[in-house]
């Protein structure tokens, strides 16, 4: 069978051989009983690496964006977020169902709201209203085609939302992505949010696991949801150890990824009936334009799937590249042919 070059998500990404080392040799404990080593060797790790006080392990971001909402909010209040985030779109509706919160959606032309919008948004003291219990920011923005969001403009969010006394949540899925495309310590994107959750299982090949940090008492409390959510893991430091792999190894290689999606964008557009927004490739992201070719989406990722290129769908045109570890310059090289071969026939 000929190479596949499955570029659907970093999602994808295989644990390295010193991670499946270190899960096989890892000391454990019942972390529910706070007894597991490695998870809070783990814990200490994330929160000392994003500037907060604490840090809890969680088995997926999902439930990492869950916990921070059930914990700073209370039913019945509201939480702005874009609408192309993350937990409004592809968390089942979790807000409403587990938290009893409504949702307020702004749009944004790049997932960064201005403290305008935040100052406006803010329900005021009114018999009427739902008082505003969070705001939300996602950074990369995977909705946007993973663009970035420096500091300077999640710190105005911040401070607007504070003058309110209203809680910040950062969606960090991607956190080490927009430090890495910034060049800037990602304590600097995290410092004003109140909590932030960044994935282990994206681009640093973790096999499984999230983190979500905060506060002291913000993590003791998240602690307790996270046991009510299903997610009071037992001898989880064998999990934890990858994680650690993937902070102290697989961080400062994620521009290679990030090159990668950059020679992945300029070899499409020269391809005819292909669209990509350049400017919006920052990251590892590439959002692809196929309207030209005169297919459904569907159609696409079938005729690509036989080729051997896996992709996501991202709309009725759109498709989806995500640059990851396992995909080196020969697999960037094997699909930009590939897709050069189907251009040919389609355009």
């Amino acid at each position: 069978m000929a190479k596949l070059v499955d570029l659907r998500s970093d999602t994808v990404t295989k644990p390295t051989a010193e991670m499946r080392k270190a899960m096989a040799e890892a000391e454990v404990g019942d972390d529910v009983y706070r007894e597991d080593p490695t998870v809070n060797r783990l814990e200490e790790l994330a929160a000392e690496i994003v500037g907060k006080e604490a840090a809890l392990f969680v088995p997926s971001g999902t439930m990492g964006n869950q916990i921070a909402a059930l914990t700073h909010t209370l039913p019945g209040q509201e939480v702005i977020v874009d609408p192309r985030m993350h937990i409004f779109l592809y968390e089942v509706g979790g807000l409403g169902r587990l938290s009893g919160v409504q949702t307020r959606t702004i749009e944004t032309a790049d997932g960064c709201y201005t403290p305008d919008q935040i100052r406006s948004a803010i329900r005021g003291n009114n018999i009427h209203f739902p008082n505003t219990g969070l705001v939300c920011l996602e950074n990369t923005l995977n909705r946007a085609g993973g663009v970035v969001i420096p500091p300077h403009r999640l710190n105005s969010v911040a401070d607007a939302a504070h003058e309110y006394g209203v809680p910040v949540h950062l969606d960090g899925a991607r956190i080490f992505n927009a430090a890495a495309a910034l060049d800037v310590d990602v304590r600097n994107l995290c410092e004003k949010m109140d909590s932030v959750m960044f994935c282990l299982s994206k681009g640093l090949a973790a096999p499984v696991g999230s983190i979500l940090a905060g506060s002291k008492e913000f993590i003791n409390k998240a602690r307790k949801y996270r046991k009510l959510l299903g997610g009071g893991m037992r001898q989880a430091g064998i999990l934890a150890a990858a994680g650690i792999i993937a902070l102290t190894k697989m961080v400062d290689r994620l521009q290679e990824d990030h090159d990668r999606a950059k020679r992945l964008a300029y070899g499409l557009v020269e391809i005819p009936g292909l669209v990509v927004d350049l400017s919006k490739v920052q990251s590892n992201i590439v959002v692809v334009d196929c309207s030209g070719w005169g297919k459904s989406v569907e159609e696409l990722i079938k005729i690509l799937a036989e080729r051997g290129l896996l992709v996501t769908p991202f709309g009725p045109y759109h498709l989806r590249m995500v640059t990851h570890k396992d995909v080196d310059d020969a697999g960037i090289d094997l699909a930009l042919k590939i897709m050069q071969e189907v251009g040919k026939e389609l355009a």
